[in-house]
């Protein structure tokens, strides 16, 4: 991992070594990450077909009703995290498989798109010589995001691929499925950032500093 004037990316706070400024910008970048991978999910599943008449449990734009708890937690120990699950009824779908995909992955594309709209005010503040911290921090952590909702386990995007065709005919085999993925998800990286022992990151993280290299020069 390298440096990029704040800290490593992908980005976890030191607890013995933390910087104020620093903190904030991360958990700034964290909230958004979150906020617009929730949102970005919503759209796509009401412009694919499952609109809802009442859609405030959808279309709030209050991050706090979009948190999880193992998704936060993840921020914390590997850099990444996801929102709670966008509820989606399938039925409503076209091509339900298809388009639980492209809805679980556009969260991740739009943790992209806002890396780069970071990415343009870090060029207009650096041409200004101004502090980009706090951008630099938000196009770290959403790409960060972005890239590692590649991982196939439950809740990241990717597992999508997989899941779409296990029977659930229960919401308490979802509830099984999306939180022993995401315990596994937090073990993982817990054990990662206590043992100094890449087990995901070091096939990951080469993805995101070659991505935040393109667009931050």
């Amino acid at each position: 991992m390298v440096t990029e004037g704040f800290g490593a990316i992908p980005y976890i706070p030191d607890l013995h070594n933390l910087a104020f400024d620093t903190l904030v910008s991360f958990i700034v970048s964290a909230l958004l990450a979150i906020l617009i991978n929730a949102e970005a999910q919503a759209f796509m599943a009401t412009l694919l077909g499952d609109s809802r008449v009442d859609a405030k449990d959808r279309f709030h734009f209050n991050v706090f009703f979009h948190l999880s708890l193992p998704g936060s937690i993840c921020y914390l120990v590997g850099g990444f995290g996801w929102p709670k699950p966008i509820d989606l009824d399938t039925t409503k779908f076209a091509y339900p498989r298809l388009f639980t995909v492209i809805v679980r992955f556009s969260g991740a594309i739009a943790n992209i798109l806002l890396a780069n709209i970071a990415a343009s005010i870090i060029f207009v503040f650096k041409s200004l010589e101004i502090d980009p911290l706090v951008f630099l921090m938000v196009a770290g952590v959403n790409l960060t995001t972005a890239v590692y909702h590649l991982i196939p386990i439950p809740p990241m995007a990717a597992s999508t691929l997989i899941t779409v065709w296990i029977p659930q005919k229960s919401p308490l085999a979802k509830q099984v499925l999306y939180y022993s993925g995401s315990f596994l998800l937090v073990a993982i990286f817990l054990i990662e950032r206590t043992t100094g022992e890449g087990i995901i990151s070091p096939y990951l993280n080469p993805l995101v500093l070659k991505a935040l290299g393109l667009l931050v020069r």
